[in-house]
């Protein structure tokens, strides 16, 4: 049998903490429910999963549907776009049954790339691997999440380069309503010998991008700020992501706060191994948050180590990052610089 192999290729990075990185995981939920109600879905396609954040891995191997289990999304720093490329393509190497003249192979593969910042690696290579080995044999799909990513890298992989900007839980169902129609649509398809992709009707928000602003290499996405904490109580770790104010009163330098979120010690694993030697001041930064293990008044208190941690009055407190004591006077002092992440 012929199979038609669907690879989601998702950005996993700091910047999607929150409500994005929950709509991703319960979004691959609604797919498989759905394609599992269409016979020529479950006779033909076969899904994988492939997280990137500062490291790009295969989080589910290609795998038909009634088999597919959903997997929980990792997080972590950096959006390594290059390493998640030739992950993707080492996976298509090593998965995809190629005709013979004795055989007939897969189906051609379908990719839907993901991701809501700037890639934080150089993708050139990457890129350039894509454009001799791949492009002509492969289906991608890229979808922006929101308006942020850097679309000028895409164009250079498909012609297909999609925006979705929806804030709610309905327009996201509808953009995940149309993946799952996208992929029976193509599944009905290759059963009648159209080996192409068939793309169904796109919902008001996901539209055609058609501007690719140059691309500018960077290591920081710099359209949010996210922070690393720890909880001083329980010591796991925790995100305060700020997004970029569009208020023209701030003349785009402030950021305001989405809120703070707790997150595994697999982040760190997910992560690049260099952290980034950005900061950002707290000057900048409008909002502060409890902490999201325990509750504490404050998760944005700066060890001497550079670190955050939670507290909930002034007075000594042990750091769960450095273990040194600390004492906090909880008087003002101004602004101060803090390490942030690379979104």
């Amino acid at each position: 049998m012929r199979r038609l192999p669907v690879y989601f290729v998702l950005d996993v990075s700091e910047s999607m903490a929150g409500t994005p990185l929950l709509q991703l995981e319960s979004g691959m939920e609604q797919i498989v429910r759905s394609l599992r109600t269409d016979p020529h879905a479950l006779e033909t396609v076969y899904l994988s999963v492939i997280a990137f954040a500062g490291k790009a891995d295969v989080i589910a191997p290609l795998i038909d549907v009634v088999s597919f289990y959903p997997p929980r999304l990792p997080m972590g720093s950096g959006t390594a776009l290059g390493d998640a490329l030739n992950c993707l393509m080492n996976s298509i190497e090593r998965d995809v049954v190629k005709t013979t003249p004795d055989r007939r192979g897969d189906w051609k593969p379908v990719v839907f790339l993901m991701t809501d910042g700037h890639p934080t690696d150089n993708t050139d290579s990457a890129i350039e691997r894509w454009k001799n080995q791949f492009a002509h044999r492969v289906q991608l799909v890229a979808i922006t999440l929101g308006n942020q990513a850097g679309t000028s890298v895409l164009s250079k992989l498909t012609d297909d380069v999609l925006c979705y900007e929806g804030n709610d839980g309905k327009t996201f169902k509808q953009f995940i309503d149309w993946i799952s129609a996208s992929v029976t649509a193509t599944s009905h398809a290759v059963e009648s010998n159209n080996d192409g992709l068939s793309l169904a009707k796109k919902p008001s928000n996901l539209t055609l991008v058609k501007d690719f602003p140059e691309h500018k290499e960077r290591t920081i996405d710099e359209s949010v700020v996210v922070l690393r904490g720890r909880c001083q109580k329980s010591e796991r770790p925790y995100l305060i992501k700020y997004n970029r104010s569009e208020d023209a009163g701030f003349s785009g330098k402030e950021f305001e706060l989405e809120g703070a979120f707790p997150i595994e010690e697999s982040f760190f694993a997910w992560s690049v191994s260099s952290e980034s030697d950005s900061q950002v001041n707290t000057e900048q930064l409008v909002g502060v948050p409890p902490c999201p293990h325990c509750g504490n008044a404050t998760a944005f208190a700066m060890c001497s180590c550079g670190k955050l941690l939670c507290i909930n009055e002034p007075g000594v407190h042990t750091c769960p990052w450095c273990k040194n004591e600390i004492e906090f006077s909880g008087e003002g002092s101004g602004g101060f610089d803090v390490a942030r992440g690379r979104g």
